[in-house]
């Protein structure tokens, strides 16, 4: 085009330079200048018109493009014949469409896949707004709280006005939770309620999710029941079996008249069934726990009265108090003890530390046993999972419990240097 224009622009010159020339010799020189060029500028814009009007299509395409790739249309590119700067201009934009409807077409597929994912799950999912509007509720919010009607745009608080008396209560807690709706056992359906508060655009929502558990803790509560049978079951042999074998004997020793050797057999009955008793109030004691009874306690006092009933060493301050259930944390805190007193520890390292934090207390039992390994440490506050050979599994169970009753939490980890630290972290 470049070439084309010079190319004109040399002929104007030329014309203009004969034309001149001869009206030179013929006209007045300002006079036949000022003719040549009015005969010949039209000539030349009109040329020079021509040539740049493919050039003005390009730019107007060009722009027509920009404004569709800001309203997200990438279907369609641009065709130039020329060569040059333009050319490759044109490829650079023609590329640039190119990656961002490829870029497009991948974001419509996830938007299609999660959107798929999102409404077929299970658990029931609705989004609110600031204003408590529903602004998003998937196909299993609008069986559980629409009736299998649409959400969107409906208030929130009136949507759960006719949701179940459970779910409400549930709400009104506030936090994540569990609870469930029915009345008869059978026909009763558990949920897990989570809450999370998060921004969106700048603005304050909150995403209510609606998990129901009915199936999964069936299944859960027949494993336990089949567990605990097995122990149960197991516990009773072992004491029943030696018991029945030795009355046999005793009835035969008496039948011959070999009394010196009953004694011994009543005996050792005696501390079977002795030992049968206590593994059936442990399990009586483990499922009737009762609520704690909450009272002040002086730590001074409450210290002096296990040091009579198990050995340790004490590490910490004795000034202060806490509301706990004495008799309940006595017995945790026994447990825990006996146990670092069976860990193959020796009695002068097992201690027990008391530590005031800001808002808690924390109780440590330390000892230098053995410690548990991966596996152990996962599962030894899971009730009826124990590793000694007679043990019931109920011990680390119940002191979890109990600690979790009085609105605290426990936690095992392996000491460095070996040994087991049991912490109990309690309100204050």
């Amino acid at each position: 085009m470049s070439v084309r224009l010079t190319a004109v622009a040399a002929l104007f010159a030329i014309a203009t330079a004969l034309l001149g020339s001869w009206l030179t010799r013929w006209l007045l020189p300002w006079a036949a200048v000022l003719v040549a060029a009015g005969a010949l500028l039209p000539l030349l814009v009109w040329r020079v018109r021509r040539l740049l009007d493919p050039v003005r299509a390009l730019f107007r395409a060009l722009a027509g493009a920009v404004t569709a790739y800001r309203d997200g249309d990438y279907s369609f590119g641009i065709r130039w014949d020329g060569r040059g700067e333009l050319a490759e201009l044109v490829e650079a934009h023609n590329r640039l469409g190119d990656v961002l409807r490829e870029q497009r077409n991948s974001l419509v597929q996830r938007e299609l896949l999660l959107d798929t994912m999102v409404q077929n799950t299970p658990v029931a999912m609705v989004l609110i707004d600031g204003v408590r509007r529903v602004v998003f509720g998937n196909l299993a919010a609008r069986k559980l709280l629409g009736g299998g009607r649409r959400l969107e745009g409906q208030d929130f608080d009136a949507v759960i006005d006719e949701a179940p008396v459970a779910l409400r209560e549930a709400l009104a807690r506030g936090g994540d939770g569990m609870f469930s709706v029915g009345d008869d056992d059978d026909q009763e359906d558990i949920y897990h309620l989570s809450r999370r508060l998060f921004r969106l655009n700048g603005r304050r929502h909150e995403l209510v999710l609606l998990r129901l558990l009915t199936a999964e803790l069936r299944r859960q509560e027949v494993q336990t029941w089949k567990k605990v049978i097995r122990v149960i079951s197991h516990e009773l042999n072992n004491s029943l079996a030696p018991i029945a074998s030795l009355a046999h004997s005793g009835a035969e020793l008496l039948r011959r008249g070999q009394v010196e050797r009953v004694p011994a057999a009543l005996a050792t009955i005696e501390e079977r069934a002795r030992h049968l008793e206590g593994f059936i109030r442990d399990y009586a004691r483990f499922a009737k726990l009762p609520a704690p009874r909450l009272d002040t306690v002086e730590w001074e006092r409450f210290i002096e009265r296990l040091r009579d009933q198990v050995a340790f060493g004490f590490d910490g301050n004795l000034d202060g108090s806490a509301r706990f259930d004495t008799a309940q944390m006595e017995q945790c805190l026994i447990n825990l003890l006996r146990n670092a007193h069976e860990s193959g520890s020796s009695a002068q390292d097992v201690r027990l530390a008391l530590r005031r934090l800001p808002d808690a207390w924390r109780i440590e039992v330390l000892d230098r046993g053995s410690g548990m390994n991966d596996a152990v440490l996962a599962n030894a506050l899971l009730p009826f999972y124990s590793t000694k050979r007679n043990g019931t599994g109920l011990g680390l169970a119940l002191a979890r419990e109990i600690c979790e009753a009085h609105g605290g939490r426990i936690a095992l980890q392996n000491r460095d240097g070996g040994g087991l630290a049991v912490s109990l972290t309690l309100p204050q």
